[in-house]
């Protein structure tokens, strides 16, 4: 709770901090315009046709200025990260320094002298805003540009089961990587299953129960040669223990394909009465016509057993709920899919996206890494990502310089002359 409130209020906090400095930047012009015009309105020059164009180049510098700053500052944040983004504290301390320098310049030999020149203190504001629309090209340069092109190969291996991406990266900072990862992770990662690594383990753990250590220097009543021959049979029987995970695993396969053609028989009957009954729906009137969720409902009870024991088979029954299956195969009835597209799903486990964002999506990640994570990417960082059940490693290798060299073929070398000679063995 504590860490949720601290990570609030550091979002908030720059969320405020980003937009009193907006309203700042975009006020200053205006205010540069407005104060002579209140405070010594009487001593100031005509303003000229060209001075009454320059205020037309302000409006519309201020509103190209405004809509990008808009595109790029204000976007709803992707992640929470541990430390700040330097290259945008960097552009929000630059612009600070720059305003105050304007203001400051402004206060001395303006305010102070009240000066009647009208048309050049437009042409200063002008300049301001001319300033801060290459502040904010520099902006577009340093957060959005500077990271298109790829610099680093990325891989990424969840530790529990080994799964392994590859992506490539620009110059990004450490927490900046991390969170690009993650959100591939997402959609790229095969949805972690505990189960079928509670399946390993307890098959590891039921043949290491085979074995048996005897002490050959215990007590008197095993003789040595006795001790001995136990010792033997239980390398023998460890031996052996490879043919038993064989049989095991073929065993698990047939049980698998044989749920599978179970499942894939009662859901084509179960679409095949769908049809059925929406041709008959067609002939009814159009207020007795079934909706999707009243057909999905009363045709599930058909496949709900087959697919029960397929998800069983294949430890996925904690992934899918009866409820999300219902929801799922009303999805596919109002979309007019086909059985195979409504098994897609199940038969070929898909990424974490696919699933039920409250159960699988992890609120909080760790970022565990021996550089600072504001620091960039080079070659041999090695950062790990954990969250509630596994972790990600991740290890940065840079992409190394490609030398090209041309060769050129003379098109005369193509070339070639057939000789037939005339006498020939007939």
């Amino acid at each position: 709770m504590e860490d949720s409130v601290g990570l609030d209020c550091k979002r908030y906090l720059g969320l405020t901090v980003a937009a009193v400095l907006g309203l700042l930047v975009f006020l200053t012009p205006i205010a540069f315009l407005i104060l002579p015009q209140v405070l010594w309105r009487d001593k100031l020059e005509p303003c000229g046709t060209a001075c009454e164009g320059l205020f037309i180049s302000v409006a519309f510098k201020l509103l190209i200025l405004l809509l990008g700053t808009w595109a790029l500052f204000f976007r709803p944040p992707r992640a929470g990260m541990p430390r700040v983004f330097v290259f945008r504290v960097l552009l929000m301390v630059l612009i600070f320094l720059f305003v105050v320098s304007y203001w400051l310049f402004y206060g001395v030999r303006i305010l102070e002298t009240k000066d009647s020149n009208y048309q050049g203190i437009v042409q200063y504001a002008v300049s301001l805003v001319d300033a801060l629309l290459f502040i904010h090209y520099l902006a577009i340069v340093l957060l959005e540009m500077r990271q298109l092109q790829p610099m680093f190969s990325v891989k990424a291996t969840r530790s529990t089961d080994g799964e392994t991406y590859f992506y490539s990266l620009g110059h990004l900072s450490i927490q900046r990587a991390a969170v690009v990862i993650l959100e591939n992770y997402y959609k790229d990662f095969s949805v972690h299953n505990p189960a079928l690594l509670t399946a390993s383990k307890s098959r590891a753990a039921k043949h290491m129960a085979g074995l048996k250590v005897y002490n050959v220097d215990g007590p008197e009543n095993n003789a040595p040669g006795q001790s001995r021959a136990m010792i033997t049979a239980a390398a023998r029987r460890r031996d052996t223990s490879h043919n038993d995970l064989y049989y095991e695993e073929a065993d698990h396969d047939r049980r698998v394909k044989k749920r599978k053609s179970r499942l894939v028989v009662a859901v084509e009957e179960a679409f095949t009465h769908i049809k059925r009954m929406q041709e008959e729906e067609q002939k009814k009137a159009p207020g007795e016509v079934m909706d999707p969720r009243e057909a999905a409902q009363a045709i599930f009870p058909s496949m709900a057993r087959a697919l029960q024991k397929y998800l069983r088979t294949t430890r996925q029954h904690h992934c899918h709920t009866m409820e999300s299956i219902q929801q799922h195969l009303a999805f596919c009835i109002t979309n007019n899919m086909t059985p195979k597209a409504f098994l897609e799903s199940y038969l070929n486990p898909g990424p974490t996206l696919q699933y039920s964002q409250n159960r699988w999506f992890a609120r909080q990640w760790t970022l565990v890494s021996e550089k600072a994570v504001t620091n960039g990417l080079h070659d041999g960082v090695v950062f790990v990502l954990k969250c509630t059940d596994f972790s990600l490693v991740v290890t940065v290798k840079k992409i190394p310089f490609i030398k090209l060299s041309e060769e050129f073929i003379d098109p005369k070398s193509h070339k070639f002359v057939l000789r037939l000679q005339s006498e020939t063995s007939v």
